[in-house]
């Protein structure tokens, strides 16, 4: 399965929407500008195994060079588009990427880069110069396809960005199927015979969306990419393309479920068959929501960036078990104690992954040695339990658990019950250094209409909260927000409010 396969038996059919303008690349058209880029690309000395740095918005020629890359063994390695160029260059520096591919979109941040990296070569896919040399190249497969790869950073949440270099590929055939074609299919419920048509509205450059919409292009089916994601839109898309499968993350459930009921009538969702969702816990209530406002079409799924395994529920099972994420259908899950001994379901502790192919933190054997523990499993990180089912329940990441005169409170439950009152449209809760406890609990909230902010918000949470949490975990201080930093594939980067309320806490303390 490949889209080399769809372009020879569908030429005609649709591989690329842009959800915006309309405009629509085929199958033929798709595998004539990949031949092109690949040749290109061998032409500016890529070869097997070379990193190769793409800065691009969402728009159908970003998964033309990933489909590029993909046949002639190149390393791609996708870059957030939100960073600044110190992050950008540390990035592509451990990435050993000498090349860059960007738009006028990032001129400013390139210009930075280009000071700061002058062996960097910087090209700017918008000018006359790289449309006229990929035209002139032939539109024939290269002569000697090998498979390519692409290496993620992490979001940085916790610090500095990791490459999460994955295993080689399986096999040296560029059309052979990969785990997440299976997962898609026999797990999700994905069609093979082309008919999906499937829309990204998160940043390609994050490896869900670049994950999920090149599965898609494997099974022939039709990707709708947006270049932002806004609710109208989202729904628009769905309506006016027919969209049959999609993914998203909770924070897209939340502003949707923000929408005016009129609004949210409005549109035709009847075609909307499978919509998948990750990166982050999504809180209960709010998924009870949309399973009411879809139906039983939405499924959930747990993994990494890493690829070592993966969770998935489907809406039945959830309503069931609710806040599960499902049980192991790739890799297998153990529950372990702070000395590395397996847990009995129920019991809470840290997630593992048993798996065979196991991948490595690029350049950094002391964090992949970190994510193992003494049975070769690996870790993401997260807190959870298994029931006697095995159905994975998540509580929050270890790196984010606040210690506040002594006991061990995981944010997660504060944010979910925050984010379910119908005036917040997002929250963050975190540990401030503290003189008497250690840690304070504070909730950092974004409000759904910023004039509401106050002291009367804040009393109306706190009487949300209180019946629902100890005290304990009543958070100490309530700040409002107009917008919280957070990454558009869901993540909250509490980094950075962790290392402003440190700073500003030693400022008062001096």
């Amino acid at each position: 399965m490949h889209p080399i396969t769809h372009a020879a038996t569908r030429p005609d059919h649709a591989a690329i929407i842009d959800a915006a303008s309309g405009t629509t690349v085929t199958y033929g058209e798709l595998e004539a500008r990949a031949n092109r880029i690949a040749r290109w690309l061998r032409a500016q000395g890529v070869t097997r195994g070379t990193s190769v740095g793409l800065l691009l918005e969402n728009r159908p020629l970003y998964l033309e060079i990933l489909w590029a890359t993909q046949r002639i063994g190149a390393m791609l390695v996708p870059v957030s588009t939100r960073l600044t160029a110190p992050e950008i260059a540390y990035i592509l520096e451990d990435a050993e990427c000498s090349l860059l591919l960007t738009s006028r979109t990032y001129a400013d941040v390139t210009q930075e880069l280009a000071r700061s990296m002058p062996d960097l070569r910087i090209v700017d896919v918008d000018s006359d110069a790289f449309s006229a040399e990929v035209s002139g190249q032939s539109s024939q497969m290269v002569e000697d396809p090998v498979p390519g790869q692409y290496m993620v950073y992490s979001s940085g949440t916790t610090g500095r960005p990791k490459g999460i270099k994955p295993a080689p590929p399986p096999s040296e055939d560029i059309t052979a199927p990969n785990p997440l074609v299976g997962l898609a299919t026999m797990g999700v419920g994905m069609p093979a015979d082309g008919s999906m048509v499937y829309l990204s509205p998160a940043p390609l450059y994050h490896a869900a969306p670049l994950g999920w919409c090149s599965t898609a292009h494997r099974l022939g089916g039709t990707v709708v990419i947006m270049d932002k994601f806004t609710p109208e839109g989202a729904l628009a898309a769905i309506e006016r393309y027919g969209v049959t499968d999609s993914q998203w993350v909770p924070t897209h459930f939340v502003r949707m479920l923000r929408l005016p009921e009129e609004e949210r009538a409005r549109y035709d969702l009847s075609t909307h068959q499978r919509a998948i969702h990750a990166a982050a816990p999504c809180p209960v209530p709010i998924k009870q929501a949309m399973i009411e406002w879809w139906g039983p079409i939405i499924q959930e799924y747990y993994a990494g960036s890493e690829g070592i395994g993966m969770s998935l529920v489907k809406s039945e099972e959830w309503l069931a078990k609710p806040g599960t994420v499902g049980r192991m259908i790739y890799g297998k899950a153990h529950v372990c104690g702070p000395d590395g001994t397996e847990l009995p379901p129920g019991e809470t502790g840290l997630l593992f992954f048993e798996n065979e192919v196991l991948p490595s933190y690029h350049k950094d054997p002391d964090k992949t040695a970190d994510a193992m523990n003494r049975q070769g499993w690996m870790t993401l990180g997260d807190i959870g339990h298994i029931d006697e089912d095995g159905f994975i329940f998540l509580t929050d990441r270890k790196s984010h658990m606040i210690i506040s005169g002594g006991v061990n409170i995981y944010p997660q439950e504060i944010e979910d019950l925050l984010v379910s009152h119908p005036d917040v449209l997002d929250a963050a809760v975190i540990g401030v250094p503290d003189d008497d406890l250690g840690e304070r609990v504070v909730a950092v909230v974004q409000p759904a209409d910023m004039d509401q902010a106050g002291d009367a918000m804040e009393q109306a949470l706190r009487d949300y909260l209180e019946p629902q949490l100890s005290r304990i975990k009543m958070p100490r201080q309530f700040d409002f927000r107009p917008d919280l930093p957070r990454e558009a594939n869901g993540k909250l980067y509490k980094r950075e409010l962790r290392d402003e309320y440190a700073r500003l806490a030693e400022t008062q303390s001096g």
